[in-house]
């Protein structure tokens, strides 16, 4: 098993510890102890490199140290770690968790949509079992009973007959599949807002929880007890830190006390306090939704009850948009439901991590050590220094940020989380900066201090203190999350985590190989032959335009067009005909010739004509 400490060595040893931690009773996550595997190699107390090639013994002693201190219940560190891993895996913003659950209750509902979209029924009792199935799906869809429930269902079919009577079932048959999707959809939010009605005035809704004044008793419970826990935390904070900077003044005075133990305490108690605040954030952001949903739901139903009050019938074109937003703005409690039940829950298994603080440093055990020193809040600390701050003219090198002087500057991406960026290296301490004193910017980021005396310290040698930090992360993985150094240990990434893009725990820098080819027209070519880009073109064109409108058409028409159109006639061909006798014959008869003599007279009185016929016979011809 011997080699460099390569991805593959690295994922066998995970898997081995994962095996022998859960060998002896602790089933741990495979992103726990990558993240443990990884902080042990990179903990320099630890003499082992990632470059390094590790002998058998080597492996050996590595397994043995992530599985000692994976089994170590009482280290402050591990709670730390265990914490930042479980938030990082859990915690989602409120535009995801609102798209995961428009996308399981699509996934509940899409066989059911199937089912109705695709079925064609012919004969009336397989278009009432559809028509069943539409108010099914209207009903789960809108989350609002169950299709158990008697008096649900009897108030959803009443509602749906109102906008969608089962004699309209042939028309909603022929539509398109997306066409059947929509209305469906429509429908669902209809029947919805008519419910909603309904119960405003007192005529049914008994199976509709009033989640208004839910919300309204929930969220200023879930929000103080976030501030309970914050109050506490910090308290914690300024004990600790208290003790530490006694303890670096007069280490006899503390000797039965663990340095080590304390720094680690500290870092949990930071760590849980900004947890806290991020989700005591989306308290109050739900607290100001709910406000204005309120008012937004009570305006949309007084409107919709001037609009119906007692009339017979009512024009759908005017009803129907108001019950349509009457169901959107229900459908924004009910996401403001979930979101308040993902906080709850976030906020009761976080407080696990926490619970190590009173089994190591009890009330009773600090209040004794405690005597003599001055416990000084983050409030009182940035108070003490407000009036001292950086002479620019001291740092000829350094460019330095100050309120009056810099926009935007509450929104400077401070390093450290705000925290003192000299403080962190030189003692291990977590004290909160003072943007008054002034913020250096240093390599495009921007530092934080406590005092005058640390920022001189660190703007003589930023990269020194800046390494010193680093040195100290490596010491104490916790304070890479805590710190957010994750590009600085962009390394340092479990394997279980990196499969989810969306996590911010010490995520890598993506890097692959790839490449692109853009097509030559994506869209269909549209040439405008009328374009033209030069000015002088268009203004020629604009003077010969102007010209025209100072121009008469004039026609006329000559004698030979006058009363003239074209004229098409159509005519039949002649055909052919032949015709066949049986046989072919002739004949042919000798021409007359008949003579007359005496018609012109002679010298007697009496005329004497003589006929000569000189035709020839038949048979001579």
């Amino acid at each position: 098993m011997a080699g460099q400490l390569t991805g593959g060595v690295i994922k066998r040893i995970i898997r081995k510890v994962g095996l022998e931690c859960a060998a002896q009773g602790q089933a741990l996550s495979e992103t726990l102890v990558a993240f443990m595997v990884k902080a042990v190699v990179l903990d320099p107390r630890n003499y082992f490199y990632m470059d390094q090639i590790l002998r058998e013994n080597d492996m050996q002693d590595l397994i043995q140290l992530c599985i000692t201190r994976l089994l170590d219940t009482t280290n402050p560190s591990l709670s730390t770690i265990k914490m930042q891993v479980y938030f990082d895996m859990s915690y989602a913003s409120r535009a995801k968790l609102l798209r995961e659950r428009q996308r399981v209750l699509e996934g509940k509902l899409a066989p059911m949509v199937r089912d109705i979209t695709c079925s064609c029924p012919c004969v009336q009792e397989e278009m009432e079992e559809v028509y069943q199935k539409i108010v099914s799906y209207v009903l789960l869809s809108s989350d609002l009973g169950s299709p158990t429930d008697i008096e649900a269902v009897r108030e959803v079919t009443a509602a749906l007959q109102s906008v969608f009577p089962q004699t309209e079932m042939t028309t909603f048959i022929s539509l398109h599949k997306k066409d059947k999707e929509r209305q469906l959809k429509n429908f669902a939010m209809l029947v919805t807002g008519i419910r909603l009605y309904n119960k405003e005035r007192g005529k049914g809704g008994s199976s509709i929880d009033d989640l208004p004044a839910i919300l309204n008793e929930a969220i200023p419970s879930a929000t103080q007890t976030v501030d309970e826990g914050l109050n506490a935390c910090r308290v914690l904070a300024h004990k600790y830190t208290a003790l530490l900077e006694s303890m670096q003044e007069d280490p006899h005075r503390y000797m039965q006390l663990s340095s080590l133990k304390l720094k680690e305490a500290l870092f949990n108690v930071r760590q849980y306090e900004a947890f806290l605040c991020i989700l005591l954030s989306d308290a109050v952001t739900s607290a100001r939704e709910v406000e204005t949903l309120t008012v937004q739901f009570a305006a949309a139903v007084m409107q919709l009850k001037n609009t119906v009050q007692d009339k017979v019938s009512i024009d759908a074109g005017e009803v129907f948009p108001l019950f349509v937003e009457l169901s959107k703005l229900w459908t924004s409690f009910q996401d403001e439901m979930l979101l308040l039940s993902f906080l709850t829950n976030m906020i009761n298994n976080l407080q696990q991590f926490s619970e190590i603080q009173s089994q190591l440093f009890p009330e009773e055990v600090l209040t004794p050590l405690l005597e003599g020193v001055t416990v000084k809040s983050d409030e009182e600390r940035i108070k003490e220094t407000m009036g001292t701050r950086v002479n620019v003219s001291d740092f000829k090198n350094q460019e330095w940020l100050f309120p009056e002087s810099t926009d935007n500057f509450d929104r400077l991406l401070i390093q450290y989380r705000g925290f003192c960026a000299h403080a962190i290296g030189m003692k291990g301490l977590t004290l909160p900066g003072n943007p008054a004193i002034g913020i250096l910017k240093h390599d495009q980021k921007y530092y934080i201090f406590s005092s005058k005396e640390a920022a001189y310290n660190f703007a003589q040698n930023p990269d020194k203190f800046i390494q010193l930090n680093m040195e100290k992360a490596k010491e104490y993985a916790e304070l890479i999350q805590l710190l957010e150094l994750h590009h600085q240990f962009a390394y340092l990434v479990p394997y279980a985590q990196a499969r989810n893009a969306d996590k911010c725990l010490m995520k890598p820098a993506a890097k692959c190989d790839s490449s692109t080819q853009t097509d030559t027209h994506i869209l269909p070519p549209n040439i405008v032959t009328s374009y033209e880009w030069n000015e002088w073109e268009l203004r020629r064109k604009a003077i010969k335009l102007a010209n025209l409108r100072r121009k008469l058409t004039h026609a006329m028409q000559t004698d030979l067009s006058h009363m003239r159109r074209e004229n098409s006639t159509q005519v039949y061909l002649p055909k052919d005909v032949s015709t066949q006798t049986k046989s072919d014959n002739s004949s042919n008869v000798p021409k007359p010739q008949i003579f007359l003599k005496g018609l012109r007279g002679e010298s007697s009185p009496t005329t004497h004509m003589v006929q000569v016929d000189l035709t020839r016979a038949v048979d001579e011809t």
